[in-house]
């Protein structure tokens, strides 16, 4: 392996299909901070100027993220580097040539959960280069420590024979786990233009920056609020609670609910339909999440899996524990599912809980989601209940 400072080197109860946002990002100077935002699907329109807000592109069969939004991203675009309309799961895509024609590809695609693993992905990229499978005790002799800004990941290089043409290739691969996301930061294609290119994919990364769709909202002295996973177990990093909402009827757009007093609504984010903060004592969090999929959402199991990891929970095993777990509840209109699931904050280490309803409605299917601060949960789960059976759609 070499040193990043070579001088260059997963029921019988329903099925759920999502449809998410990938953001397509476009633009061509070079050498530029490029600052990008996922916004609604908007129309084609002439191309923007650079460090301008793009809009986003709607991207059948990209994963579910569970309802996060997913951040601003701004980067420094390296010399020689072109930009690409990004396409299937990506939310940037990069090219680069040399002299001799010979080409290397750029991708940064996040993706919910740990995505499989470390373990399945490293292999996964030794067999694009005619490599074979390491066992897990040999992935440690493989992983290199990188910075994507300021945030600790994992690098991989892999190096070999394309086994389509047979020519040279070379993989530089990057593992960013943040706030129950993925991040995958790759650069694929001929070995020694790849080779070549690795400073400038390490720089790459160094200049990367992420800042949610809220943030980019509040002013500079409000506090950061954590909408993507578990919350941090306060209202905010000063310790100072949250302000508590008085209940109200939901508008604009919004199907016509009741929200329990003690709900403050916050900015959703781009794959919310609506979301609510409740701070229980000691400034303990949870967050409330609307959201809304076509069609049966992505599959029970999935989505069942991607929650238990959120609060530190392993996969299920079987049907017989997929169906232990689901509970069909009454709502005004029909039938739905109920979760309820008892973990770890993987961030703190405290007693965290997650209780969803999964809602079938005409060719979509509705997520409630109540996640946090055990207690916070326990204390909020009838309010919870009766807020979704308030939904009028």
């Amino acid at each position: 392996m070499n040193s990043l400072f070579h001088p260059w080197k997963r029921c019988s109860c329903l099925h759920w299909a999502i449809l998410l946002i990938c953001a397509a990002l476009t633009g061509c100077n070079r050498n530029e901070i490029k600052v990008y935002r996922v916004a609604k699907e908007q129309s084609a329109s002439p191309p923007m100027p650079a460090q301008a807000t793009m809009p986003a592109a709607v991207s059948p069969g990209h994963p579910d993220i569970g309802g996060a939004a997913l951040p601003q991203l701004t980067w420094k675009l390296p010399a020689g580097w072109e930009e690409q309309t990004p396409g299937e799961m990506r939310v940037a895509s990069f090219s680069v040539k040399d002299q001799n024609g010979k080409q290397a590809d750029v991708s940064v695609i996040p993706l919910p959960g740990a995505a499989g693993g470390e373990l399945a992905n490293v292999n996964r990229w030794r067999g694009q280069v005619g490599l074979k499978p390491v066992p897990e005790d040999e992935l440690k002799k493989l992983a290199q420590k990188v910075e994507v800004g300021a945030q600790p990941a994992e690098f991989y290089e892999q190096s070999g024979k394309s086994p389509g043409s047979g020519d040279d290739s070379r993989i530089l691969a990057v593992i960013l786990h943040r706030e129950g996301m993925a991040w995958f930061f790759k650069m694929t294609g001929d070995d020694r233009l790849v080779e070549e290119q690795k400073p400038a994919f390490v720089e790459f990364l160094k200049s990367f920056r992420f800042a949610t769709p809220e943030m980019a909202a509040l002013p500079p002295s409000h506090p950061p609020i954590d909408g993507a996973s578990l919350p941090a177990g306060h209202a905010d990093r000063s310790g100072t609670p949250a302000p508590m909402a008085a209940a109200a009827v939901s508008n604009g757009g919004q199907p016509d609910w009741q929200v329990p007093a003690g709900w403050q609504e916050t900015a959703g984010g781009q794959f919310l339909i609506a979301k609510f903060l409740v701070t229980g004592d000691g400034g303990a969090q949870a967050a409330v999440n609307v959201s809304a999929s076509p069609g049966d959402g992505g599959g029970l199991v999935p989505n069942l899996n991607r929650w238990r990891k959120q609060v530190g929970l392993a996969e299920l095993s079987g049907s017989e524990e997929t169906n232990a777990l689901v509970k069909p509840v009454e709502i005004p209109g029909g039938k739905a599912l109920l979760v309820d699931m008892n973990g770890t904050d993987g961030r703190t280490g405290e007693p965290a809980r997650l209780v969803a309803v999964m809602v079938p409605h005409g060719d979509q299917t509705w997520f409630y989601k109540l996640m946090g601060d055990a207690k916070v949960v326990e204390s909020q789960k009838e309010a919870f209940m009766k807020f979704v059976r308030t939904v009028r759609y």
